[in-house]
């Protein structure tokens, strides 16, 4: 589907240069329009936002399956509140450190948390609020101060809420379009339960909506849990999902939280228990992104663009008439009843009728990433075919008879395909770490190569964990849920252990 000639006009970077490659394309491709004027703030165009709300069904069917009520929490949260969540963060991050129960510590001396992050509001109008307020950056604060209200015996447990809202978070890296932004479009869903039980069995749940989700998205993740001083403070452990980009640097999509029940101590989140007396309930979130949709750009896209999987693909099937003077009524006319006849079946189709050269369509269509394009022209017409062009390769004429099914096996192939492709990719970019030697000092094998995520056996500590991050230039992921099918010697320490980590650099 490609032609040199015409990729060097539009100005197409390669995709081995990633960095260049990959803001040309989200702005090339309509997804977005960074010209607003407030940095890490990006206007959705049609075609992106339509991206991201295909993204956001295939989550809240998930939601609804899995029994979650979906509800909407107010932008502004009072000061106050974020106060109590940094006591609580800060607290619990000191406890960590000290490694001590957080309840053996005094509640001061507290740090600024997300104080330094959030956009304040402190006028009404011409008036100056006796509590200032901000924008959420995330809603515990604002949920957990409802859950009391909701939440009074067993009877009302799990109770399972989500929301899909926008977090604004003031982002001084530099910003980068659904990877790292100022303004989030930000998924969450909250769970309480009556014991640590109950809520590590939500958390079993989520990673099995995760592998529904990324199986959808054709997007290979690695799943690991988070190291200690890499897990959100006010959780007892954190599971990240990530994706490898092409240039080898890893990006965080998806994590799940388990909060036993540090938060409802700190929020007073108690329920009458069958016994008749009070229980403090146990929590986990869920959360994910529009680094969703990064990461779909960054893992599918190609020399020529976007390469959409037909899940979120605003239009799956895009046709094109081939006419002359002579036969634009006949052609249009046909070319209109064939999408009818597939929106009938449930497709997502466009008709491609600009006066343009079809040359200029076919490279427009390409570039978005379109699954499937259909050109219709007289010769179609008098055998009864249509010639079909899938976006991952291949072009074949079809027989009208039997487009319905044609097009349904079709755009299996094409998910199927790109889960596989996907798969071989992340596979390809992870190999085992080099071995470490100390000899006056600590040293690798062989060098670190810029484009790949690396694992190995490790059963140190934070100090030794330490030395392999700045050895290697590399972020510890986390651990592996999945152990090594034998043990091995921890790449530092030498103990055997059958824990494998892994390690990359991050976004």
């Amino acid at each position: 589907m490609g032609d040199e000639n015409q990729k060097s006009k539009r100005g197409i970077p390669p995709k081995s240069n990633f960095n260049e490659w990959y803001p040309f394309i989200v702005e090339a491709a309509e997804l977005i329009d960074k010209r607003y004027p407030i940095k890490g703030m990006d206007v959705w165009r049609p075609y992106g936002w339509k991206t991201m709300r295909l993204i956001d069904s295939h989550t809240h069917k998930e939601m609804e399956r899995t029994g979650h009520g979906e509800c909407n929490f107010p932008l502004l949260i009072p000061e106050d509140l974020l106060e109590k969540e940094n006591k609580l963060v800060s607290l619990l991050k000191r406890a960590r450190e000290q490694g001590v129960d957080p309840e053996d510590l005094r509640h001061d001396e507290e740090e600024a948390g997300f104080k330094k992050e959030v956009y304040w509001v402190k006028h009404a109008g011409e008036n100056k609020l006796d509590i200032p307020m901000f924008l959420r950056p995330t809603s515990e604060t604002a949920m957990y101060t409802m859950f009391p209200l909701w939440i009074r015996s067993h009877a009302d447990l799990p109770l399972k809420i989500y929301q899909t809202v926008n977090t604004f978070r003031y982002e001084t890296k530099q910003t980068r379009s659904f990877i790292r932004v100022r303004e989030i479009h930000f998924f969450e869903a909250h769970t309480a339960h009556v014991d640590e039980e109950c809520a590590t069995k939500q958390i079993e749940e989520d990673l099995e909506i995760v592998s529904r989700l990324m199986t959808k998205f054709a997007l290979p993740v690695i799943i690991s849990k988070r190291p200690t001083w890499d897990t959100f403070p006010g959780a007892w452990y954190t599971i990240a999902i990530d994706v490898v980009m092409p240039n080898g640097r890893t990006l965080q999509v998806a994590s799940v939280h388990h909060y036993r029940d540090q938060w409802a101590k700190a929020f007073d989140i108690t329920y009458e228990n069958i016994n008749g007396s009070q229980s403090y309930v146990h929590q986990t979130t869920y959360g994910m992104s529009e680094r969703l949709l990064g990461a779909i750009v960054g893992m599918h896209g190609d020399d020529n663009g976007l390469i959409l999987p037909p899940a979120v693909s605003p239009f799956q099937i895009v046709l094109i008439p081939i006419i002359s003077k002579n036969n634009s009524e006949i052609i249009l006319k046909e070319l209109d009843l064939i999408s009818e006849k597939l929106k009938k079946l449930g497709y997502r189709t466009h008709i491609d009728n600009r006066n343009i050269r079809p040359g200029q369509k076919y490279y427009d269509w390409e570039l978005k990433g379109v699954p499937i394009r259909l050109d219709f022209g007289q010769r179609d017409f008098d055998s009864n075919n249509i010639m079909c062009t899938s976006r991952i390769g291949g072009k074949e004429q079809i027989n009208l008879d039997n487009l319905e099914e044609e097009i349904s096996t079709k755009l299996n192939q094409i998910q199927n395909e790109m889960v596989e492709m996907g798969a071989n990719k992340l596979n390809s970019s992870i190999k085992k770490l080099p071995q470490l030697i100390n000899e006056d000092g600590w040293k690798l094998s062989e060098k670190i190569e810029n484009d790949k995520v690396y694992w190995t056996a490790f059963e140190g500590t934070d100090s030794d964990a330490e030395i392999i991050e700045r050895l290697t230039g590399l972020t510890f992921l986390g651990e592996s849920l999945d152990n090594l099918d034998s043990e091995m010697e921890c790449c530092i320490t030498g103990k055997n252990t059958n824990c494998k980590v892994f390690l990359a650099k991050t976004y």
